[in-house]
């Protein structure tokens, strides 16, 4: 058996092991170690264990996961999802189907400092649910716009897991930050178009709120500065030159929380629980990166990339043809795995293929850039995707009134705004890249 065959094999043993549940840390491990020994024996792969975990953890770039992570914790826990929810339902709760479209607002801007989808829908969910209840919103769009902003808090930078494709695919965090900025305030503004016209064909699914005074308007508007100070601090620190993304999540966690504290009130106990959840959360994902490192050697052992990059690139079919099948792949594997587990597991063996291939005469960084964006749109369909869809099970968990199917129900309007989105960003990787040619 070749060495190509081998990888085949192991892979094909992995994905058995996360179906059947396995933790993705553990079945990485167990399969990476598994296919090295077949390949090459267990003197190579001692000699290689003995150093890979220094080896990744010593990263300089990975310090900026639990930063981002516990910048994100203080924004949960520090109360700022309020303010940031009552600014934008003042300006534009009066509209039909205005409420949906703030919590979408709204999740956007928390997304700006949260960095996590779920952490984003769970918090937003706490507060805007009750209001869409007393508005008599229906059930489904209530629970489908709140699981479907949740994504902004992936897609909005920072983003955590736009820095583990950084650190996979060996680019500038800084420059795929930026390239995200558009795409993702364009999926905010699609999120509202796909409730604006929900609403107007339901009518009843969305009514309007009281239009509030400019006075009243401008006041709830206090709610968003502290959010908005961070945002700058972070991103404009980075794009401004003033910061490397790491001392940028720094200073940005340290102001976040500031802002827990003294407005949110947060206190030692709740202190506590944010660090409990930051270490808890930033232990899993070290202990998976340690996994697809160990993976990854196999995988390169087995040259399983190469010869499909190869095999691609040999084959005649057209780039979009790839790129599509790729793209295709992504959602079906949403279904039944998380956003992390899938970036971690497919950038090693589809980036190759993609970087072999020419689209519209792309550089390497700009295609690298381009590729990384439409891959974490697709893999972040797959939080509102049944039967995993884990933003609209922690939704629905939070509306108890609201069945699993009429959840889901609720989530096909943004589904389509999905899809159309990623349709447009790659016929026109201009829109992704625009901000990264023009200050750059």
């Amino acid at each position: 058996m070749s060495s190509v065959e081998i990888g085949g094999l192991f892979l094909a043993a992995l994905l058995v092991l996360l179906v059947i549940r396995i933790p993705i840390a553990i079945a990485m491990l167990l399969t990476g170690i598994a296919g090295y020994v077949t390949i090459s024996g267990w003197s190579p792969l001692l000699s290689y264990l003995k150093n890979v975990a220094y080896a990744r953890y010593t990263v300089y770039d990975l310090s900026v996961i639990p930063l981002f992570l516990l910048m994100g914790q203080f924004a949960s826990r520090g109360g700022l999802a309020s303010g940031l929810f009552r600014a934008a339902a003042a300006m534009i709760g009066h509209w039909r189907g205005g409420l949906a479209m703030s919590a979408i607002g709204s999740c956007a801007a928390f997304g700006a400092v949260c960095g996590s989808s779920i952490a984003t829908a769970a918090t937003m969910g706490q507060v805007a649910l009750p209001e869409l209840k007393r508005y008599n919103y229906s059930g489904s769009l209530s629970v489908g716009c709140l699981a479907a902003g949740g994504t902004l808090g992936i897609l909005i930078p920072p983003s955590v897991v736009l820095v583990l494709y950084a650190i996979l695919a060996q680019q500038n965090i800084s420059a795929l930050f930026m390239a995200a900025f558009i795409p993702g305030v364009l999926a905010a503004l699609g999120y509202m178009v796909a409730i604006a016209v929900y609403v107007r064909l339901n009518p009843e699914a969305g009514p309007a709120m009281e239009r509030l005074s400019w006075r009243q308007r401008l006041q709830a508007q206090k709610g968003v500065w502290p959010v908005m100070l961070i945002f700058l601090l972070v991103l404009g620190g980075i794009y401004g030159g003033w910061f490397t993304p790491t001392e940028a999540a720094a200073v940005g966690t340290v102001g976040t929380g500031i802002f827990a504290v003294t407005l949110g009130g947060m206190r030692l106990p709740e202190f506590k629980k944010v660090l409990l959840g930051t270490a808890a959360s930033s232990a899993m994902i070290f202990m998976i990166l340690l996994g697809a490192d160990v993976m990854n050697a196999f995988l390169a052992l087995s040259q399983l990339p190469v010869w499909l990059a190869e095999t691609i690139g040999n084959s005649g079919m057209a780039p979009f043809v790839v790129l599509t099948g790729i793209l295709v792949l992504y959602l079906f594997l949403g279904c039944v795995m998380d956003t992390m587990s899938m970036i971690l597991l497919t950038i090693p063996i589809f980036f190759p293929m993609i970087m072999g291939l020419d689209f519209y005469g792309l550089g390497e960084t700009e295609k690298a850039i381009w590729f990384g964006i439409l891959a974490l749109m697709v893999v972040e369909i797959g939080m509102i995707t049944p039967p995993v869809g884990m933003n609209v099970y922690v939704i629905s968990g939070m509306s108890k009134d609201v069945t699993l199917r009429d959840a889901f129900r609720g989530i096909v309007p943004f589904l389509v705004s999905d899809i159309l989105r990623v349709v447009i960003l790659v016929l026109f990787p201009s829109i992704t890249l625009c901000l990264i040619r023009w200050l750059g």
